[in-house]
């Protein structure tokens, strides 16, 4: 059946096309009003650095599956340098088809492309994940805003994979999976003022499932406010082998309110409720993890927990000034694997193993 909607991609295309084709700078204007698109790529490299795609409306997505087939992208932008996304709203429509498993679309993806900044953006109802940065260099996100149901899987807020200097700020994000996700490669980022609930929290991973696999490093997360998540500060690496690594981690003023896994370090990770899990020692190298000003309130028990692989323990795991607690008591601990060290006030305490 095709959408009933007035499709808009050709004009979307079309306006591209004539931007990307002029040397000098450009603005693409979307105007106030609803603008239904199949899915869309907007290729370059193009003749100019300078090219604005302002969105005073909202995009739309097709509600019928047969419109988009096999389409692993909603809204794609592709080998483009210098380009300014700021404004409107990205509604996917997935809450129409529930829990999607195959042919998902992510609402927008930004690919082997360099000095990007989104600014302003609201992203809803992906069946995918919302926004992914892959294969990218010198990508801004700032003031972005992501809502999609708690009960939507695989509906990662922003996912970062394989790509350098990516800067996520004063930003809001409530979702189904994880709020800001860091893939291999992800390296360089810089995470400051964002606010994540519902969700899984903020994760590096899930790692470890290629042998080959480039490590991820230099990751910041400052002044982070967690509510009512699964997770809080989330490292999670399969049980394979792997080169993979996690190196110079910093987690700084973090408060969590309700958090059902305020830190946790999982090198057995498999979300299958141990179906089909791997059973093999975790080949992922996970060191320079600090932890600093971390407070706030568990929805569990165990606040902290640190299970490394038995073959490559977690090394240089340092915390400074941690304060969790459940239930208006000293929260538990379980450390296996792990070996760091402990300064200032901390509470619940760990014992190293």
């Amino acid at each position: 059946m095709a959408e009933p909607k007035t499709d808009s991609t050709r004009a979307f295309s079309e306006a591209w096309k004539r931007a990307c084709s002029d040397p000098r700078p450009s603005v693409v204007y979307v105007p106030y009003g609803k603008f239904h698109l199949r899915d869309i790529a907007f290729e370059g490299p193009c003749k100019s650095n300078a090219i604005v795609v302002r969105i005073d409306g909202t995009l739309v997505a097709p509600s019928d599956y047969s419109v988009i087939g096999n389409a692993g992208n909603w809204i794609r932008f592709h080998k483009v340098d210098g380009v300014r996304i700021s404004g409107g709203i990205l509604d996917g429509q997935g809450t129409r088809w529930c829990c999607c498993l195959w042919f998902c679309m992510q609402n927008l993806h930004i690919a082997n492309s360099k000095n990007v900044v989104i600014d302003r953006l609201s992203s809803v109802n992906s069946q995918k994940f919302q926004i992914a940065i892959t294969d990218s260099q010198n990508v801004k996100l700032q003031r972005v805003t992501v809502t999609a149901p708690g009960s939507s899987p695989n509906t990662d807020g922003i996912h970062v994979e394989r790509s350098s200097l990516v800067w996520i700020l004063n930003s809001t994000i409530s979702t189904g999976d994880d709020c800001i996700s860091m893939g291999p490669g992800a390296r360089n980022v810089w995470i400051e003022r964002v606010a994540c609930g519902p969700g899984h929290g903020i994760s590096i991973g899930s790692l470890g499932w290629k042998f080959q696999e480039p490590g991820v490093e230099n990751i910041t997360v400052k002044r982070v406010h967690l509510s009512d998540t699964t997770n809080g500060l989330r490292i999670k690496t399969w049980a394979r082998p792997s080169l993979g690594f996690v190196s110079n981690v910093l987690f700084h003023h973090v408060v969590m309110d309700g958090v059902k896994n305020p830190i946790l370090i999982d090198q057995h990770y498999c979300p299958g409720h141990g179906q089909n899990c791997p059973s093999k020692a975790s080949g992922v190298r996970v060191s320079g993890i600090r932890y600093k000003s971390i407070r706030g309130t568990s929805s569990t028990q165990v606040a902290v927990r640190f299970d490394c692989s038995k073959s490559n323990p977690c090394t240089g795991i340092t915390m400074h000034d941690v304060a969790l607690t459940y239930l208006g008591k000293e929260a538990a601990v379980t450390c296996v694997n792990a070996r760091g060290t402990s300064s200032g006030f901390v509470t619940p305490l760990v014992r190293w193993s």
